[in-house]
């Protein structure tokens, strides 16, 4: 079946995640790298365990305290910068092929869409401030279902709202747990390998797999 809905993962495969913090990196001080590392591994972290514990927090609140929880392990990095970084987390970069390539696609006919564990106030920021508003035709946040990737009925919602079989969907991410969750799901999947990390879900491998997303329309 030919592809005809493309969907993505916001954060780590749209949009860069460590921008906010490089944006006040020299404020930050000398550990910044590690703060910015330990707020996203916390805010992914605590929505696996919220999903295990059958309970949710929408990810803005998780956003919140995982930046946090980095900066009490991260003494050196002022804390006063919490709002000016929360703030940059609003309108984080795109990554500079994201805007052509979802444009090339869109031309071709297909759908595009975004389906994040980002609450729908955080990627409505973030859309805008990357002018992806023209260019997709849906943005699917896990408020919807109260539930965190890589639960199955977050998938469900991409194939409810298109109105089509899993098989035709092709899904990107970044995140390789990710990816191994939309595999499980159904999907053909592309692993966005941005930092060249060794594969490790091998049961449920990846379609495609790209350092970027440039070579996406190229994959039909």
């Amino acid at each position: 079946m030919p592809t005809s809905v493309y969907v993505f993962d916001a954060y780590g495969t749209l949009f860069d995640v460590h921008a906010a913090v490089r944006r006040h990196a020299a404020a930050v001080g000398e550990d910044a790298d590690r703060l910015s590392d330990l707020w996203r591994r916390k805010q992914l972290e605590y929505s696996w365990i919220l999903s295990l514990m059958g309970r949710y927090r929408d990810f803005w609140r998780l956003t919140e305290d995982a930046l946090d929880y980095a900066f009490a392990a991260v003494p050196s990095a002022d804390p006063a910068l919490r709002d000016a970084l929360l703030d940059a987390y609003r309108t984080l970069d795109v990554y500079p092929e994201v805007y052509e390539v979802l444009t090339s696609l869109k031309a071709t006919g297909a759908r595009l869409a975004i389906l994040s564990n980002g609450s729908p106030k955080m990627l409505a920021s973030a859309v805008s401030n990357a002018r992806l508003d023209g260019v997709l035709d849906e943005v699917i946040s896990v408020d919807a279902v109260g539930r965190y990737k890589t639960a199955p009925e977050v998938y469900d919602l991409v194939t409810t709202a298109f109105r089509v079989y899993p098989e035709a969907v092709s899904f990107q991410s970044s995140n390789r747990w990710d990816v191994a969750g939309a595999t499980a799901y159904g999907f053909r999947t592309v692993w966005v390998n941005r930092t060249g990390q060794p594969d490790e879900y091998f049961d449920l491998p990846a379609t495609a797999v790209l350092p970027d997303l440039e070579g996406l329309p190229a994959l039909d």
